[in-house]
């Protein structure tokens, strides 16, 4: 078989694997009875690694809802990676679309802090920072270099107090009452060790990560720090960061906004 037949081969067979039972038809002189057991295998495979991505997605609304939902979306976005790891990054914009959810408007976003928290949790290591590595640092480098955050370090900004909804449906704070707050929220995640962590942050500190993030120098973040909250603490900022593990490495940045 050349490399382009087995291309069209395994092209077909993942179509067979879909549900287009004619798809092998070249190959085959009849659809072969296995693949439906081979279907139900990767559909139950595909519902199981979203009920653990999405935990608080299905405990928000149930076993029964949550599994039916997935089936739903596995149906149309099929694994592509055995592993499953990554599996589930459209979920939450799906979701948004999916008119059975039509009636908990806040559900996306809830999937989507779920994903954010499995990414974190499933995020490669890194060495972090220390703070003799800081404070070693001259203040007119502050323009010329960049915190890199850990891989495990992972951001979101919301108009409303969606971090505090999913954070009441986390242990052990899991079942109480919440009433979702109208109050803009920005919440972090991180890992230290095994334990993926969630924390809610100000909007200085989460401006100072943001600009990190998206590769401004120290100098800059530190300005959009003080543009969110003008009475902010840099230093406050800084040692709760390495508290944390947030920061990797100081690297040259190419930011010439200074």
């Amino acid at each position: 078989m050349s490399t382009h037949e087995e291309g069209s081969f395994f092209d077909a067979f993942e179509a067979a694997v879909a549900g287009n039972v004619t798809a092998l038809s070249p190959w085959l002189k009849q659809p072969a009875p296995g693949f439906s057991v081979y279907r139900n295998t990767i559909a139950s495979g595909a519902i199981e690694a979203l009920a653990a991505t999405f935990s608080t997605v299905q405990l928000m609304t149930g076993k029964e809802w949550f599994r039916a939902t997935a089936r739903e979306f596995s149906r149309g976005h099929p694994p592509s990676d055995p592993a499953l790891l990554s599996y589930g990054e459209a979920f939450p914009d799906w979701l948004a679309n999916f008119p059975p959810a039509a009636d908990t408007p806040y559900l996306p976003d809830i999937a989507r802090l779920d994903w954010l928290w499995w990414q974190s949790w499933s995020a490669a290591d890194s060495a972090r920072l220390n703070a003799d590595s800081l404070a070693g640092l001259a203040t007119n480098r502050l323009g010329s270099v960049t915190l890199e955050l850990h891989p495990a370090v992972r951001l979101a900004s919301f108009a409303a107090g969606i971090p505090s909804l999913w954070l009441a449906h986390q242990a052990p704070l899991r079942g109480e009452l919440h009433q979702l707050s109208d109050a803009p929220e920005q919440i972090l995640f991180t890992r230290i060790g095994p334990h993926a962590q969630s924390h809610l942050v100000d909007a200085a500190t989460f401006a100072f990560l943001d600009a990190l993030k998206r590769g401004g120098s120290i100098l800059a973040a530190a300005e959009g720090a003080f543009v969110a909250d003008a009475e902010c603490s840099l230093p406050d900022i800084l040692t709760g960061g390495i508290a944390l593990g947030l920061f990797s490495a100081i690297t040259p940045t190419p930011d010439t906004s200074r």
